[in-house]
């Protein structure tokens, strides 16, 4: 019997890319964005993994997961899971050291189906060739002019006919104007294109029903983070008082998360960058299965794309303008979302078919 192959090295790096414009949501304004890079190495393979936080998380993953990962096998990806987790125990799990975690997972789902010569949607097992997508963006910061040539582009140029854009300005102290972009964005987009929007958590409960009631008439269909996730009782009081769909879950950091999301929501979120990876994702896409929900993939699409077909309860994949840019910048292999929907695993490439650009973004490494 031919012995498990071992992770020899986990090689992290950081970098800071700058945004095209500056960009804003309800909480954050930001001019620059760091992506930490986790590359999980076998022998000759190398499964590459990701997450969006401060480089600050490439330390975490360096010196509190590295001790736990090397030396395992790449093909028991849930042992590894667990050894990260009791190695992140006193640290604490959510936030900082889930986005660690994630990258590293993420590699490891990786490096196995590079191992075993599959590509990472045949390694799960796809249920659906074609993934939705949705395009999202829509800043605050963005004028008028900017926020019509973006979603117009999306719509009438790449023909993806679902589109979101950021609301809760001034947290939530900018309903007029608020309001007034929904319209505009109605209008860039065209009566029959899909209109999400993201909030943020930005309102109260009644200013969300309030802005929901109206929005609804603007076709929005998609009411995202309209009270903060950690208001369930808002959520659910949302959910029940509005027509468009009330969603959040993107930045859950463990399982539980979701579990305290899945009864007041119409569609659960999450963020593989976030949550602890593929693995916990697939986790929480079977807990809203079991709920009757579908999930959306939040963020970091080509993290996402290889497992969102796999899941029959999936919705679709957020394609996030910062971070698509990123991926398509710094990685080869980066899919088209041209028409609304992306085919993982097409091109027959192992893994989930991204390389890392190393000379690309060395002008950019901060770690």
């Amino acid at each position: 019997m031919t012995a498990d192959p071992l992770i020899d090295r986990l090689d992290v790096t950081a970098y800071t890319v700058p945004t095209e414009a500056p960009e804003a949501d309800a909480g954050l304004a930001w001019h620059e964005t760091t992506v930490v890079v986790v590359e999980a190495r076998s022998g000759r393979s190398t499964g590459l993994g990701w997450t969006y936080a401060p480089a600050d998380a490439g330390s975490v993953a360096g010196d509190l997961l590295r001790p736990a990962v090397v030396g395992r096998s790449p093909l028991d990806i849930a042992g590894v899971y667990e050894a990260m987790g009791h190695a992140a125990h006193t640290a604490g799990r959510p936030g900082l050291v889930a986005r660690a975690v994630s990258a590293v997972d993420i590699a490891l789902w990786d490096l196995k189906a590079r191992l075993l010569g599959l590509p990472l949607a045949r390694l799960i097992g796809a249920v659906r060739e074609t993934v939705p997508v949705y395009a999202s963006g829509g800043f605050l910061t963005y004028h008028d002019t900017h926020l019509a040539s973006q979603l117009g582009g999306w719509v009438h140029g790449q023909g993806i006919e679902r589109v979101k854009i950021k609301i809760g300005e001034a947290r939530g102290r900018a309903v007029e104007h608020d309001l007034r972009r929904v319209g505009h964005a109605r209008d860039a987009i065209g009566p029959h294109a899909e209109l999400y929007v993201d909030a943020g958590g930005a309102y109260t409960r009644k200013q969300a029903v309030r802005v929901g009631h109206t929005a609804a008439e603007h076709g929005v269909g998609w009411f995202e983070e309209p009270v903060p996730a950690d208001d369930p009782e808002g959520l659910r009081i949302v959910r029940d008082l509005v027509v468009c769909d009330v969603a959040a879950g993107g930045h859950g950091s463990v399982l539980s998360d979701f579990a305290r999301l899945t009864p007041v929501v119409d569609c659960l979120q999450a963020n593989a960058t976030h949550c602890g990876g593929l693995t916990v994702w697939l986790r929480a896409a079977a807990l809203a299965e079991a709920m009757g929900l579908e999930i959306s993939g939040q963020g970091a699409p080509h993290a996402h794309a290889h497992a969102a077909a796999c899941v029959p309860n999936l919705r679709h994949l957020e394609w996030f303008h910062d971070h698509a840019r990123i991926e398509s910048t710094l990685f080869a292999g980066a899919l088209d979302p041209t028409g609304g929907s992306v085919r993982p695993g097409a091109s027959g490439e192992p893994g989930h078919g991204m390389s890392f650009r190393h000379q690309t973004a060395a002008p950019y490494r901060v770690l």
